[in-house]
């Protein structure tokens, strides 16, 4: 039997099927299955030799702790063993740090939102806490404990209820957090309502259907804007399926792109049009969600 190449199909196919049975051993719920394993069957996570059990833990463990944007890195790697060339995998750790900024911007995201659910929540517990007969001291403390709207602040917000301090700069304070503005509207009505005896619970009303009309608001834009999204995602993996259709047909348009001099350029210029293509609609959806 001869010996295998680098850029041998099977060997492709081989690499294909590891990288496939990490991402189905792993993934985002590893650790639920995980235990759902063990409770349902007396202790035993997995069946076969013990060399087959510990080499799928290991799989499982990888899954767990490889963030997304590595397995643009995994990716580069096999197409590097297909195409028998290090350009894969130089673009493939080129599009780590990418891929990571923009995970931690969706998570920043989804911070915010959910803190600025927590301040809307945090309104409609006052409300009810005050309505309730409680002072308005007493029932901020028990509203922040039961919905966490303060995020980080909460000491500071809770001892300035609770001492007779600032309790309108504090929650101004807590305002900077990402997500939690609407506290400026609280921290507005607790200063009218103490300096002025208008109804805290009135005005936190107001406050909280405001917020709620922002939220639902900026929740429509993203959904009309979620089609444009699709859009771009879908022009941008054309190319990829262009390789795929190639590969198909057996031209082997990785051996063309990456060795030869006409491939290689079409391939730095395919790729700095794509990613100005994808940087052009990114910013169009943001201007958008700014207007």
């Amino acid at each position: 039997m001869g010996e295998i190449s680098a850029g041998d199909p099977a060997m492709g196919a081989a690499l294909v099927c590891v990288a496939a049975a990490a991402w189905l051993t792993g993934g985002p719920r590893c650790g639920a299955r995980r235990a759902r394993l063990l409770l349902a069957g007396g202790g035993t996570a997995g069946t076969g030799p013990p060399a087959g059990r510990r080499i799928v833990g290991e799989l499982r463990r990888l899954g767990c702790r490889l963030r997304g944007e590595w397995w643009s890195l995994a990716a580069g790697l096999v197409l590097a063993l297909l195409g028998a060339s290090v350009v894969p995998v130089v673009a493939g750790a080129a599009g780590v740090p990418v891929l990571r900024r923009l995970r931690l911007a969706r998570e920043a995201r989804r911070a915010r939102e959910r803190r600025g659910d927590a301040v809307i929540a945090l309104c409609g517990a006052l409300a009810g806490e005050v309505r309730a007969g409680r002072q308005p001291g007493e029932a901020l403390l028990w509203a922040a404990r039961d919905s966490g709207g303060l995020g980080e602040a909460q000491a500071t917000v809770l001892a300035a209820a609770r001492f007779g301090g600032d309790v309108p700069g504090a929650l101004a304070g807590a305002a900077r957090q990402p997500g939690a503005e609407g506290l400026l509207g609280l921290a507005a009505c607790w200063r009218v309502a103490v300096d002025q005896g208008a109804g805290l619970a009135t005005g936190l009303d107001r406050l909280g259907a405001a917020l709620r009309a922002e939220r639902d608001q900026h929740a429509d834009m993203r959904a009309q804007l979620a089609g444009a999204r699709a859009t771009a995602v879908m022009l941008a993996a054309l190319p990829a399926l262009g390789l795929l259709l190639g590969t198909a047909m057996g031209a082997d348009p990785l051996h063309v792109l990456l060795h030869s001099g006409a491939g290689l350029g079409c391939l730095l210029v395919g790729g700095l049009l794509e990613t100005a293509g994808l940087w052009w609609s990114a910013r169009i959806v943001r201007a958008a969600e700014a207007a």
